[in-house]
């Protein structure tokens, strides 16, 4: 019943390495510390948490409520709103998000201008859509598991930026992590 847990808590862990970049780049070059970093993430770590999710889905706990054709409209939008937001952050980082590096640059323009970790924000509203989709006991511990992940990815993401990227320092102190503050100039 709860076998979604084995890949869904693995790729977290795995998905965290991008917040280890500078530490295996000094420790095995620039080039090694990249390619583990993608390997963790992109090659092990997404792929095993999108599967613990799909069992999570797919397993047998009772529903905690019914989903209505409201709630389906509801989740599904919430769903594509955090893919779209995570498909604009995406674009605009281009091979930093597959491939974070020591020689990257900061971001902060388009999307980064108003958030700082628009895939994270993107991310979260997916979190949310599923459960309001499919809300049985599995999906709601994957979904607060997620949660859990990604406010430590971003608070460990944060340190190994600052290290990376030293005006990060700056840009975190104007622009809010996850939800825009609209009207204010950076």
């Amino acid at each position: 019943m709860y076998w979604f847990l084995i890949p869904l808590v693995l790729g977290f862990a795995s998905n965290l390495a991008s917040a280890f970049t500078t530490t295996y780049s000094v420790k095995w070059g620039k080039a090694n510390g990249t390619l583990i970093s993608i390997l963790l993430r992109d090659i092990f770590g997404i792929p095993l948490w999108a599967v613990g999710f799909v069992l999570a889905i797919n397993g047998s706990s009772r529903m905690l409520y019914d989903v209505s054709l409201i709630l389906k409209i509801i989740g599904w939008s919430i769903i594509i709103a955090g893919g779209v937001i995570i498909v604009i952050a995406l674009v605009r980082i281009r091979t930093k998000a597959a491939a974070p590096s020591t020689v990257d640059t900061l971001v902060r323009n388009g999307i980064y201008s108003r958030i700082r970790h628009p895939i994270h924000s993107g991310t979260f509203l997916e979190f949310i859509g599923v459960f309001l989709l499919w809300p049985s006991l599995q999906v709601a511990i994957a979904c607060t598991l997620g949660i859990i992940w990604i406010l430590l990815q971003t608070k460990l993401e944060e340190k190994d930026l600052v290290k990376r990227i030293p005006e990060y320092k700056e840009y975190k102190s104007k622009v809010p992590a996850f939800i825009p503050a609209f009207g204010r100039n950076h």
